[in-house]
């Protein structure tokens, strides 16, 4: 990858170095050792995938406009804070790295901040990573866009796992020749569907399913970042906020909590779990067989409110007189579907459809694979396995579902509540 030395003012910043500090996929170490591999390589390959994408979509793109663009690409994950996703999407601790006011407020800071304004840059690149309609936004952070080609290649390979796509992919993607561009799949030649197009679109989907099922939601990357979070929900009540956290590594964050807020019980019991990788174990799972209504009224009181998620845990733990440090649960978005498919697609010489709007059977197959990956778990202390099978069944009476896990499931029948 080669870059112009405006770009490379960007990188040799404090706030951009910070990233290699950063893993790209959390916790998922701990299930495949190799995927160490950090927010700076991916930032890397994103502009550089978004610099061979700009070259094929619009060869006269004015210079300004395409180092605006290429700018954009490479600190698109600069705001990101140590374990972001699983800090901002799972448990909800902050809001999310790419919201308005976490880029208007972080992203001007700084050396990074100061190369920006001095290029000429801050101000349109703000402007394009906020503009989700914008199609030089959709380049690299589109439903099907330079950081999703970038990160499930990347994700794939470190994790040592046998995914690829065709770099062809590339010489699919069009702009309209309307008054704003929208950038799209290019699945008709002369009138006619290619099918090729649409079987190398498909097969993306695939391998972001697979990635899915493998790493991004494997249970061990899952109660491992739900450790994480948890100890830094515990030390947000003893006052950390966002800004001190925002400029910290993965350890940095981890280091933080160790020295400052290690007398918080909570904090120092799930550090040293985290340490010794002494994982909290399932007790309590419910799966996407529940109705989607059950699953919807579920997600609206453990995902959607910290506080009605945290009584939860406080009142399972005094009724078996556990620490309430002792368990955790989890209960993850309810938008499990892919956004890949929500790419527009032109099949004819009409206008241009999303594609999941399409009439091919393996892109619902996919989505509804993708949607039935939701599960909700309620995890234990490994020190306090001893009254598993007594959590299971107070979990049980609480929720108003049979566990659907079957070594703790009582035999009794649960209507929800």
């Amino acid at each position: 990858m080669e870059f112009p030395s405006t770009l490379m003012r960007l990188v040799d910043t404090p706030e951009f170095q910070r990233l290699r500090g950063v893993h790209q996929l959390g916790t998922a170490y701990f299930v495949y050792p190799g995927a160490v591999h950090t927010r700076f390589e991916h930032s890397l390959g994103t502009c550089w995938l978004t610099s061979q994408m700009l070259g094929r979509l619009n060869p006269d793109i004015s210079e300004h406009d395409r180092m605006v663009t290429l700018a954009a690409a490479l600190v698109h994950d600069v705001t990101h804070v140590p374990y972001g996703h699983t800090l901002e999407d799972e448990r909800r601790v902050f809001e999310r790295h790419d919201t308005a006011r976490r880029v208007k407020k972080f992203l001007p800071q700084g050396e990074l901040g100061k190369q920006l304004k001095a290029l000429g840059l801050l101000e349109d690149v703000v402007r394009i990573l906020l503009d989700k309609s914008d199609w030089k936004n959709r380049v690299f952070a589109g439903a099907v866009g330079t950081d999703l080609l970038d990160y499930l290649a990347r994700d794939a390979f470190f994790c040592g796992l046998s995914q690829r796509y065709d770099s062809r992919i590339f010489h699919l993607f069009k702009l309209t020749n309307e008054a704003k561009p929208v950038l799209y799949l290019e699945a008709q030649k002369e009138g006619v569907l290619r099918q090729d197009a649409l079987s190398e679109i498909i097969h993306l989907l695939r391998i972001r399913y697979f990635l899915s099922e493998r790493v991004y939601f494997h249970h061990t990357k899952t109660v491992s970042g739900a450790m994480v979070s948890r100890a830094v929900e515990a030390a947000v009540r003893e006052g950390l906020t966002l800004t001190q956290i925002a400029g910290k590594t993965d350890e940095g964050l981890l280091s933080l909590l160790e020295f400052k807020y290690g007398e918080v019980k909570v904090v120092r019991a799930l550090l040293r779990a985290l340490r010794g990788r002494q994982f909290y174990k399932r007790v309590y799972l419910l799966t996407a067989d529940l109705s989607l209504e059950r699953r919807q009224e579920i997600v609206k009181l453990y995902h959607e409110s910290a506080d009605r998620r945290a009584q939860a845990e406080l009142e399972l733990a005094r009724s078996l007189k556990l620490k309430k440090e002792d368990l955790i649960i989890y209960c993850p978005a309810l938008k499990m579907q892919l956004k890949e498919a929500k790419l527009p697609v032109r099949v004819d010489d009409g206008p241009c459809r999303m594609l999941d709007s399409l009439p091919v059977d393996e892109i619902g197959i996919l989505q509804e694979r993708h949607r039935r990956l939701w599960k909700f778990y309620v995890f234990l202390n490994p020190e306090k396995m001893a009254v598993a099978d007594k959590l299971a069944a107070a979990c049980e009476a609480y929720f108003g579902e049979a566990n659907h896990l079957p070594k703790y499931r009582s035999g009794q029948l649960f209507l929800g509540v």
